[in-house]
């Protein structure tokens, strides 16, 4: 009585015999494939590909327009900060010169003496 080990090699054999014998069929098949279908898959093909790069560039003009949606945005809320911090500014220097101008009011003669003062230092500096 044959083992199962003799019987396993033949059965492995002629399995690789009957793929190997379908494979070149199918390869004459494609080797003899018809003209007209070949030129409605390259049709198709090319179809295809007009539709993704249809796709694709309205994917891209999306995204074009959500950037610069948030570009605009984040310029508005830096203009907004800017114009914040300017108003600030000139908040702050019209209260120093209100205090300027009242300190002259009061005492007008430390104000010139300070005047005087403040060019005689500029011009020994400017020499």
């Amino acid at each position: 009585m044959a083992d199962t080990a003799d019987m396993a090699p033949s059965k492995t054999n002629s399995s690789r015999r009957a793929s190997a014998a379908n494979g070149g069929a199918r390869r004459s098949r494609a080797s003899r494939a018809n003209p007209d279908d070949l030129e409605a898959q390259v049709a198709q093909l090319q179809s295809d590909l007009k539709s993704i790069t249809h796709t694709l560039t309205r994917m891209g003009e999306t995204q074009v327009d959500n950037v610069r949606s948030a570009a605009k945005s984040q310029a508005k809320t830096l203009v907004d900060r800017g114009q914040s911090a300017l108003d600030d500014a000139q908040d702050e220097f019209g209260a120093i010169e209100k205090q300027i101008k009242d300190t002259i009011r009061e005492k007008p003669l430390t104000a010139v003496a300070g005047a005087i003062a403040l060019g005689f230092v500029l011009a020994v500096v400017t020499r």
